[in-house]
């Protein structure tokens, strides 16, 4: 064996060896396929829901009297035979002449080029920078694109989509990081100190975990005032989900800290003078991440999930805003479901999100797990 050959070999174990916490966890969430896959499509949600106006095609709060419950289009890229640059074919509204029921036929003599980085509807770039810029725009102004087809009140349903995103991804990240904050603080002081301080604690979680979480979630959600501006109910959305979601969280804190308080390297650190708080953050928590990790990933579905279906019911989030669950409030009676099946599109949004979630969850959580092998 020549020197080069076991210099190569012996490489791989140098860098387990110097390589850090981080690194080590890196190494082991990439060999995890699925994980890999959730986190490719957790980042493109998240990047939609920083940019929706980027992503929409057109003004997702534009009414059209002329495009009611408009079918979904297709993007073509063969013409006359021959490879073309993608493009649409428009549909016109008519009416069956026996029952005035709305129907639309294509409109094969008129073929609208779709445009890359095109020109449309005016917005701002997250959130003040004014542009007019999207990813995919029709070439032709008066001929709108619509892939997921449109509601009852022409509005396109792929570009409300795109800005319900940024609520309903982001409600799970404000409510897990308040829910995160509360359990951690709460568990680590139940579990650091013990004694009558633990006693209290325990029955004040045991208190919340007793309550019923959809009927509280109505009661409280049902309670806010109807008049309120879309940012204060959804400020108070997150906080109503964030305060019944960190007792469990609190509880796994709780055990982990009283198994950990009596351990060596926690005696170590009081010896060497660290203070209560550095040796709860800086050596407890570290030590038992995967579980933080593995709550905090299942947490932000359920929050995305119970957000949906607050909306869903009426007593969550309220038009004009936008979110999955308040367009999925477009397909709750039958005629919806017969006439406009592409309204249950958020839905779908909703399923590929909270699976992509849990992959990514599983991933993390065994990639942090000091005894997984």
């Amino acid at each position: 064996m020549t020197d080069t050959t076991a210099d190569l070999l012996v490489a791989p174990a140098r860098n387990v060896a110097v390589a850090s916490q981080a690194q080590l966890v890196w190494w082991a969430f990439r060999r995890h396929k699925l994980a890999m896959i959730g986190l490719v499509v957790t980042v493109i949600l998240y990047i939609i829901a920083a940019v929706p106006g980027f992503f929409a095609i057109n003004d997702p709060t534009q009414q059209n009297a002329r495009t009611p419950y408009h079918p979904p289009e297709e993007i073509s890229i063969i013409a006359d035979g021959h490879l073309s640059w993608p493009y649409f074919t428009p549909e016109k509204l008519t009416r069956d002449p026996d029952t005035l029921a709305a129907i639309y036929v294509l409109d094969t003599s008129t073929k609208v080029p779709l445009v890359l980085f095109g020109h449309g509807f005016k917005y701002n770039l997250l959130g003040f920078i004014p542009t007019d810029i999207h990813l995919i725009a029709s070439s032709s102004s008066t001929k709108p694109f619509y892939p997921f087809g449109s509601d009852r009140l022409g509005r396109c349903v792929w570009s409300r989509m795109m800005q319900g995103a940024q609520i309903s991804m982001s409600v799970g990240l404000v409510g897990v990081a308040l829910s995160l904050l509360i359990g951690i603080v709460v568990g680590g002081i139940s579990g650091y100190y013990g004694g009558r301080i633990d006693f209290v604690l325990q029955r004040v979680i045991e208190f919340v975990l007793a309550l019923p979480t959809i009927p509280i979630w109505l009661a409280m959600a049902a309670a806010l005032p109807q008049g309120w501006p879309a940012t204060f109910q959804y400020m108070m959305i997150t906080i109503i989900l964030s305060l019944t979601g960190w007792a469990q969280l609190a509880r796994v804190v709780r055990g982990r800290f009283l198994a950990l308080r009596t351990d060596e390297f926690v005696a170590a650190a009081r010896l060497d003078g660290c203070s209560e708080g550095r040796i709860i953050f800086r050596h407890m928590l570290p030590s038992f991440a995967s579980h933080i990790i593995a709550s905090i990933t299942l947490a932000i579905p359920a929050m995305i999930l119970a957000e949906t279906a607050l909306s869903f019911l009426g007593l969550g989030l309220q038009p004009p805003t936008i979110s999955w669950g308040v367009l999925l409030q477009e397909a709750q009676n039958v005629r919806s479901i017969a006439t406009a099946p592409w309204l249950f599109a958020p839905g779908a949004a909703v399923v590929v999100a909270v699976m992509a979630l849990n992959l990514l969850g599983d991933g993390l959580r065994d990639a942090a797990d000091p005894y997984n092998k």
